[in-house]
């Protein structure tokens, strides 16, 4: 016997009333649900009269309740349990968001989102938030607050790369609308532009104590380079020989940082007024934008290439510049330039953030040869390192000792061949332990 109890997707009636209108618009604003009519809130059976006369008024309800149109997006049925009827209304969450109640209109007292097991009001900036979300004409094609804007820097970069820039090139580019406005496109491409990447770096792995702080302003695309300029003063180089060949690996790989910081400034959401945030620490760097991915995209989907561009407009600038090579693939080619090292890139997503963090490749450099007294052979130093800790991989080999790759796995075969180490896992998680 199927028990019934309200959730955050179930919500129990005990009969129709025009208060079912507020649940139906809470599901649709949220996530799916399901509302069975004719049953307490205890989880009991009670079962409808008319059950075939309270469908049909529900029908109504919703065609005539509710804004905008949610018949597409509910199931509504009658079903026989315990020799009762009771109404089954399945809700989809629907993508024309906000849906409101008619009579109320498009405020806090029309709109509902289903939290717990209860629906609730949303507040103004919430609605605001899901009308941005469910609004075709994105932040970047609004007109702009700003109309007294100039375009000197992105003017000389289009000159630098051969591009002809004049007014119908605005327009097609959308920097300008069909009636000569400047959108928000055009905002964020101007001398103007409002946002900033505000960037700090910190002596030793926490906020404690700046090293130096600085804010960019001016166009994204100013920015953008300005940002990339300062941080690669910070991304140092560390050399070692091996054999007759100097091998020299700087902190982060270019390629990670440069395509983090474009990640931030393309995809962010300009609906929030805030920084991008840049923090770069002894072990680490960190990118943070706001506005989380977009809705219906996941980080699995960005490890597998799938990305959809809140800004695509924005996107196709940077396209045209050849600062972004192609679409989608940023996230991919970010790990895949962290292969062979011992950590890859971490991405954390929010509801209102997205963050990326790199992690200093030479940083295990200068740590783990502190902890080793001087005068012992490669393979009683590996041994030494795990005295002090629980394991090591081959990319710690080669730094601890200063070896390529292949030495490194060979002194670590020969030490498993003598019994000296176990090795687990495999591939990238490979590592070797003392026997």
């Amino acid at each position: 016997m199927k028990m019934y109890k309200e959730d955050q997707e179930t919500e129990l009636k005990v009969e129709l009333t025009k208060d079912i209108k507020k649940e139906i618009v809470a599901f649709a604003n949220t996530n799916n649900g399901t509302i069975y009519i004719g049953i307490n809130d205890n989880g009991k059976i009670i079962g409808l009269k008319h059950a075939e006369k309270d469908l049909e008024a529900l029908s109504g309800m919703i065609r005539e309740g509710i804004k905008s149109d949610l018949t597409l997006y509910t199931k509504i049925y009658i079903e026989r349990v315990e020799d009762k009827d009771i109404i089954i209304v399945k809700v989809s969450e629907a993508p024309n968001k906000p849906y409101y109640l008619s009579d109320r209109g498009l405020k806090s007292s029309g709109v509902y989102l289903r939290h717990g097991n209860v629906s609730v009001q949303a507040n103004e900036e919430v609605i605001k938030k899901l009308l941005i979300e469910s609004n075709s004409n994105s932040f970047e094609n609004n007109v702009s607050s700003m109309q007294d804007l100039h375009f000197e820097y992105l003017k000389n970069i289009f000159k630098n790369h051969n591009i002809e820039i004049d007014e119908n090139k605005f327009k097609t580019l959308n920097i300008v609308n069909l009636n000569n406005e400047y959108t928000n496109l055009g905002l964020l491409l101007s001398d103007e532009c409002p946002y900033s990447i505000k960037c700090a770096i910190f002596n030793g792995n926490s906020k404690l104590e700046f090293r130096d702080r600085k804010e960019f302003t001016g166009s994204v695309l100013k920015q953008v380079n300005d940002t990339f300029e300062y941080l690669d003063l910070y991304n140092k180089t560390k050399g070692r020989i091996v054999g007759l060949e100097r091998i020299d690996t700087k902190d982060y790989p270019e390629y990670a940082l440069r395509e983090s910081l474009l990640n931030a400034v393309i995809h962010r959401d300009y609906n929030f007024t805030g920084s991008i945030l840049v923090s770069l620490f002894d072990d680490r760097f960190e990118i943070t934008s706001l506005g989380g991915l977009v809705k219906g995209i996941s980080i699995e989907d960005l490890y597998n290439g799938v990305s959809e561009s809140r800004n695509p407009n924005l996107a196709n600038i940077f396209y045209r510049l050849k600062y972004v090579e192609s679409f989608g693939t940023g996230i991919e080619r970010i790990m895949e330039s962290y292969e062979g090292y011992d950590k890859e890139p971490l991405i954390t997503n929010t509801q209102n953030s997205f963050k990326v963090t790199l992690y200093n490749v030479n940083y295990i450099n200068e740590n783990i040869v502190k902890i080793l007294p001087a005068n012992l052979t490669q393979e009683e130093q590996i041994i030494e390192y795990l005295k002090k800790n629980s394991k090591i991989n081959r990319r710690i080999v080669e730094s601890l000792l200063d070896v390529s790759k292949t030495r490194a796995n060979d002194i670590l075969n020969k030490m498993i061949n003598n019994n000296i180490l176990i090795q687990n896992g495999t591939g990238k998680s490979t590592y070797y332990v003392l026997k």
